[in-house]
C-alpha cells in the first residue's frame, strides 16, 4: 500500500460502509469482464475527505475473496518535492497549484506495467523528513489497482471512477487531526485553489459518495448495477 509512509488513517464505520457498497458494484462490473482483467479503481476527493481510509477499507474487504490490491496513492507523484513545493508554489503563483503538479507520464506508465504485469518502480513519499523514497512492487501479483488522491480520477485507463462530495471546509477538524501540514494562511489558500480543481473533475465520476457517506450512481452505466 503506497500511502505516504508516516501518514495517519481515520478509518471510521462509514468508511467500511462505503466500501462495501463500492465492492459490491464492482464485483458485479467485474463479471461483466474477462478472466483475470485487471480491474482499476480510482477515488477522488478533496484533503481529509476519508480517500486513503476508502481504499484501504475497499482493499481489506477484497482480500477474502482472494483478490490481491496494490493502492497507489496519486499524491507520490508530484513533480516537485515536498521540501520545494511550498517555497515552489510561492515563486509561481497560486494559479500552479492544481492538475498539473502531478508527474502524469510516470502515473500513466505505472498503470502500463500494471496492466502488462510487469516489476515496476515508484515514488513513495516519507512526510515525516518529507523525502523521496522509491518503490519496487512486482504487478505480474497483483489483480486490482486503486489510485487514491486529489485527482486520481483525472487518470486514463480507469474502470471506475469515485468522487467524495466533501469540501476542505467540511474535513477541516480531520485535517488537524492528521497535521500533515500546518494550518495557516497560506494552507487555506492553497485548499482554496485545490477545492476549485478538484471540483472540476465531479462530472468524470461513475459514483459520487455523498455528504452523509453513502454511494450514488452518476452514471447511467454504473445506475444498472445499483441495488
Amino acid at each position: 500500500m503506497t500511502v505516504m509512509l508516516g501518514d495517519i488513517l481515520l478509518i471510521q464505520e462509514t468508511h467500511k460502509k462505503a466500501a462495501a457498497d463500492i465492492k459490491e458494484i464492482m464485483m458485479k462490473d467485474c463479471a461483466t469482464r474477462e478472466k483475470c482483467y485487471k480491474y482499476i479503481v480510482a477515488i477522488s476527493g478533496e484533503s481529509g475527505s476519508g480517500k486513503s481510509e476508502l481504499s484501504h477499507s475497499l482493499a481489506r474487504l477484497l482480500k477474502p475473496e482472494k483478490i490481491r490490491v496494490k493502492i497507489i496513492h496519486s499524491d507520490n507523484y508530484y513533480k516537485v518535492p515536498p521540501l520545494l513545493r511550498t517555497e515552489w508554489r510561492k515563486t509561481q503563483g497560486l494559479e500552479s497549484i492544481g492538475i498539473d503538479e502531478y508527474d502524469w507520464s510516470l502515473i500513466d506508465q505505472n498503470i502500463r506495467e500494471f496492466r502488462e504485469d510487469r516489476e515496476a518502480m515508484m515514488p513513495c513519499i516519507d512526510i515525516i523528513p518529507e523525502q523521496i523514497d522509491k518503490l519496487i512492487t512486482d504487478f505480474k501479483k497483483v489483480d486490482m489497482l486503486v489510485l487514491d488522491g486529489l485527482y486520481a480520477i483525472k487518470t486514463g485507463q480507469v474502470d471506475l471512477r469515485v468522487f467524495i462530495d466533501l469540501t476542505y471546509h467540511e474535513t477541516k477538524m480531520t485535517q488537524i487531526i492528521r497535521g500533515k501540514e500546518p494550518m495557516n494562511e497560506w494552507r487555506a489558500e492553497v485548499l482554496e485553489r485545490e477545492h476549485r480543481s478538484v471540483s472540476s473533475l465531479k462530472p468524470l465520476a461513475d459514483l459520487i459518495v455523498n455528504k452523509n457517506y453513502e454511494i450514488v450512481p452518476a452514471n447511467g452505466k454504473f445506475k444498472k448495477l445499483f441495488k
